[in-house]
Order: structure tokens, then C-alpha cells, then sequence
């Protein structure tokens, strides 16, 4: 692997040994009690500032009110950091040591037309970039009491997602972008 700063480059045995927990057909969010994880690129915290394969659970960890009763708190796990400028996010914007890149192949939305699809899991909608056989989500990253935990940052959709998820889409990272993209000054709101 090379340990340039802004370069990643490792065959995929190299990643595969850093990658210490089984790795998913699919990647899911961490649930309530069941933590999944998931390969983020983030730099080094040593040494000249290198890139670093680093196998992370999916979800920021927080409490929200129950609905039945709003004393109690219940855990959630933040998968997408859509609303940059809430107190959730500021910590890791503000600091680009926490910023990271989340590799992919492909990426699913909810259908908007739901069901179930024949593998009994919700309905989605993929989507790839056909000319970009591994690309890369812009990310964040924090420290918890279970370990490091990332979510990926989401933008408006483009014309391809918008038929089918209005609502946002990950922030994809074009490749001139992904040596600078997680050391780069980021807008907030």
C-alpha cells in the first residue's frame, strides 16, 4: 500500500486483510441491537497524514424520545448527515481529521411504490456508476462508545435518483475530488 497523503493504493487482499470483520453481501445500517459494519477511507493519525482502509459500525449513535412516552430514550443510529448544520454533524465538519471517504459498487433507495421484493426485504431501487466500477460517498466520522462509527453526507438527487428519491441521494465524490475531498473546507448551511 502506498503512504502517500491524498493516495490510496492496495490490491484487494491488502484491503481485505485490514478489513477484520466479515464482509456483507450488502452493507446495512446498524440497528438497535445488532451493530453492522462498513470500509471507510479515512487518514492516518500518524506519520505524514496517509490513507487508511478502516472497517467502522454504519450509524451516529443517539437518543430520541419514545413516542409512547417521552421520558424514556431510545437509541438511534444516523446513517446520512443530511442537515449539516445541525449539532450532530458540526464536531466532524469542523474537523478534517474526521472527514472520510465510504467506498461503494452500487447503492439502493427505498422503491417508492414499496413491497417486497423477492428476497423478502423491502423493495429498492439500485444505482451504480457504470463508468466508475468502485466509487466514494463523502463521510463523516466520530468516536462512540462502541467505536468509531461513519455516515455518508447526502446532497440533492441528481436527474437519475429524482424520479425515484426526491427526498436526497449520497454525496458522490467525483475522482479529481477524493485527494482532497476529505481535507477540503466544507459548507454548512
Amino acid at each position: 500500500m502506498s503512504r502517500k497523503t491524498g493516495c490510496l493504493r492496495a490490491d484487494a487482499a491488502t484491503i481485505a486483510s485490514a478489513y477484520t470483520y466479515p464482509v456483507p453481501r450488502e452493507i446495512f445500517p446498524t440497528g438497535k441491537k445488532t451493530a453492522r459494519y462498513g470500509l471507510v477511507v479515512r487518514r492516518a493519525g500518524e506519520g505524514n497524514r496517509p490513507l487508511e482502509p478502516v472497517a467502522m459500525e454504519w450509524g451516529f449513535p443517539t437518543k430520541v424520545a419514545s413516542k409512547r412516552d417521552p421520558a424514556v430514550k431510545l437509541d438511534k443510529f444516523v446513517t446520512n448527515a443530511r442537515n449539516l448544520a445541525s449539532s450532530m454533524w458540526k464536531p466532524s465538519i469542523a474537523n478534517p481529521d474526521r472527514r472520510c471517504l465510504v467506498p461503494f459498487t452500487h447503492f439502493a433507495e427505498p422503491h417508492p411504490d414499496g413491497g417486497t421484493g423477492d428476497d423478502g426485504k423491502p423493495r429498492q431501487m439500485w444505482f451504480s456508476l457504470p463508468d466508475q466500477p468502485i466509487a466514494f460517498f463523502a463521510g463523516l466520522w466520530r468516536p462512540t462508545e462502541r467505536g468509531d462509527a461513519y455516515a455518508f453526507c447526502t446532497t440533492s438527487p441528481n436527474p437519475t435518483v429524482d424520479p425515484w428519491h426526491p427526498k436526497a441521494m449520497p454525496a458522490i465524490l467525483h475522482p479529481r475530488d477524493l485527494r482532497h475531498g476529505s481535507t477540503a473546507a466544507m459548507k454548512t448551511p
